[in-house]
């Protein structure tokens, strides 16, 4: 059983930058990061597999945000930079066994989230 779990949320302005982490021991998984803001849809930000070395990411955070994990500690990281208040949501880690995957339908196991709140 894997019970990913976020940290590093919190309240930022526009243009900081921010580190989520999610704990998450248990198989090889690939994991993911999503995020929900109220109102809307559960939105794919990135992907990184069990080995580190394939990594995908959605157009609306390439090149601001960077998906990373270390397997010593069970951690995966979301870097993010640059962010703007449209960032606000609820980001969540999810742990699965398909590579580079964007669908939430294909992680099995999720967090609890932790919110984001980027002022203007």
């Amino acid at each position: 059983q894997v019970q990913p779990v976020e940290s590093g949320g919190g309240l930022v302005q526009a243009g900081g930058s921010l580190t989520l982490s999610c704990a998450a021991s248990g198989r090889t998984f690939s994991m993911g990061w999503f995020r929900q803001a109220p109102g809307k849809e559960r939105e794919f930000l990135a992907t990184i597999s069990w080995s580190g070395g394939s990594t995908y990411y959605a157009d609306s955070v390439k090149g601001r945000f960077t998906i990373s994990r270390d397997n010593a500690k069970n951690t995966v990281y979301l870097q993010m930079n640059n962010l703007k208040p449209e960032d606000t949501a609820v980001y969540y880690c999810a742990a699965g066994s398909l590579v580079n995957s964007r669908r939430p339908n294909d992680y099995d196991y999720w967090g609890q989230g932790t919110q984001v709140t980027v002022s203007s």
